[in-house]
């Protein structure tokens, strides 16, 4: 009865402080970003990166999440390969440094989750389409080029249950291309130093259901781990997903 008490009270205040944020300070946020970004300066973009990383911080904490990053984030282009968990773990790489996402198309219909991936730079893929996967490749490959950091979560979505899948190797060819490094980066999360798998979502859970749930659950760490990187030219694409999968397999289930 008490837990379920402190779960009423949690999602209370933790909604009030979130819906306040989105009213007042979301929009404008977001429009200093794109008036940073549309310089197409070198400043312009760190001070859009910056502000992004930032909101992405703000936006990890209304759900009680601690961000412990450890290891060293590898400078320059470089293709960050992640295991996928939730959709938390967007937000919570971004808090530790500002970089492009690949997603699913379908985050341009949520509400409020469309407006912040734009801004933040995300590529949008549509499953099951071989033109859209040749244009995010295009994309990535560009971007890469351009000295920035592009994050992908080769196991290709989520789905229940607590297991590292199999890294797709199509996921890493815009490396292969651009000539540039690939770092795995481990992310599980943890309360009292124990994994919580718990986070991602349940059976036939909606995003809305889960969203909701995680307001109310208790605060926990995210302990991301980024691997030293993997130099990609001439290694194959086949080979770079297993070495990404098993560098974040190797500290998943790490006390």
């Amino acid at each position: 009865m008490i837990s379920f008490i402190s779960s009423i009270l949690r999602f209370t205040y933790r909604t009030i402080l979130l819906v306040s944020f989105l009213l007042l300070l979301l929009f404008p946020v977001l429009m200093l970003v794109n008036h940073h970004r549309k310089s197409n300066t070198a400043s312009g973009h760190l001070k859009a990166d910056a502000i992004g990383a930032w909101l992405s911080t703000r936006l990890v904490w209304f759900f009680g999440v601690r961000v412990r990053p450890r290891g060293t984030l590898a400078e320059g282009p470089v293709l960050m390969a992640a295991n996928h968990i939730s959709w938390l773990d967007i937000p919570v790489l971004h808090s530790v440094c500002a970089m492009g996402f690949v997603g699913k198309a379908e985050i341009r219909k949520w509400p409020i989750f469309r407006y912040i991936a734009r801004t933040g730079g995300t590529i949008f893929h549509q499953r099951g389409s071989h033109d859209s996967a040749n244009d995010v490749a295009i994309s990535m490959v560009q971007r890469l080029k351009q000295g920035r950091r592009v994050a992908i979560f080769p196991e290709g979505g989520i789905l229940p249950g607590n297991a590292i899948r199999v890294f797709h190797a199509r996921m890493f060819r815009a490396a292969v291309e651009a000539e540039c490094a690939v770092q795995p980066v481990m992310i599980r999360y943890l309360r009292d130093g124990v994994r919580d798998d718990d986070i991602s979502f349940r059976d036939g859970e909606s995003m809305l259901k889960n969203f909701t749930r995680l307001l109310a659950r208790p605060g926990l760490d995210a302990d991301i781990l980024f691997f030293p990187a993997i130099d990609a030219v001439g290694v194959p694409r086949r080979m770079l997903a297993e070495q990404a999968r098993a560098a974040v397999v190797s500290s998943y289930d790490d006390k």
